[in-house]
């Protein structure tokens, strides 16, 4: 009878598994290059809180460790849009145009319930939101506070008496024309939003130093 075959059996091909009970084999683990962000990148933001921000809260507020130094930990953007009662297509135009500002894929918002008076149904589209945390919110961080604030017109600084009480900055912006990202002759409509900005600051006073420390231009 002729030997058996001594060769090795074939590898299994990368995800399959080689034997029943066996597990598969590793996938390749997405890194920074393949999501768009180059290896090792730190915004500049990040950079300038690590460098600067730190050293003067520890010095004007005294903490004792650089972990008690405030932070912040994420920037919700919501624009809502009053005419999608009557046409629902811009709703897809308003994400849209939040997906080029925030560098993220927004999340569309709807009514929670119905309002004949306004002919809001139940369920009803009526703007976009999306969350900004990590280095997309230092880079919106960094276009937010050099570009699109010194575009407002007729700006005059930011209020410093929008806070909340738990270290958390809230401001509206009328035009979303502000951000870069927009095309002026493109764009459907004047569309407004709202910033919060959300810090691990336990006091306004906190909150108000570290944003100011970030070149928030406050009215004094």
């Amino acid at each position: 009878m002729p030997e058996a075959s001594k060769d090795k059996a074939p590898k299994a091909a990368k995800g399959e598994k080689t034997k029943r009970g066996d597990a598969p084999a590793p996938a390749v683990l997405a890194t920074a290059d393949s999501l768009g962000t180059p290896e090792g990148y730190t915004p500049r933001m990040r950079k300038h809180y690590l460098d600067v921000v730190r050293a003067q809260m520890i010095e004007q507020f005294g903490y004792k460790n650089a972990l008690e130094v405030p932070t912040i930990t994420k920037i919700v953007l919501n624009m809502g849009v009053g005419d999608a009662v009557n046409d629902t297509k811009k709703v897809t135009s308003a994400a849209a145009d939040l997906a080029l500002i925030a560098g993220q894929k927004p999340v569309v918002t709807r009514s929670r319930k119905a309002i004949s008076s306004f002919k809001l149904r139940e369920n009803m589209p009526i703007g976009a939101m999306v969350t900004l945390r990590s280095t997309r919110m230092y880079e919106f961080l960094d276009r937010f506070v050099t570009i699109a604030l010194p575009r407002i017109r007729d700006f005059r600084g930011l209020s410093p008496k929008s806070f909340d009480g738990r270290g958390n900055f809230a401001m509206g912006i009328k035009e979303h024309l502000v951000f870069p990202e927009i095309d002026y002759d493109k764009a459907d409509s004047q569309l407004g939003m709202d910033v919060i900005v959300c810090t691990t600051a336990k006091t306004d006073d906190e909150a108000r130093a570290l944003l100011r420390a970030f070149n928030f231009p406050f009215r004094q």
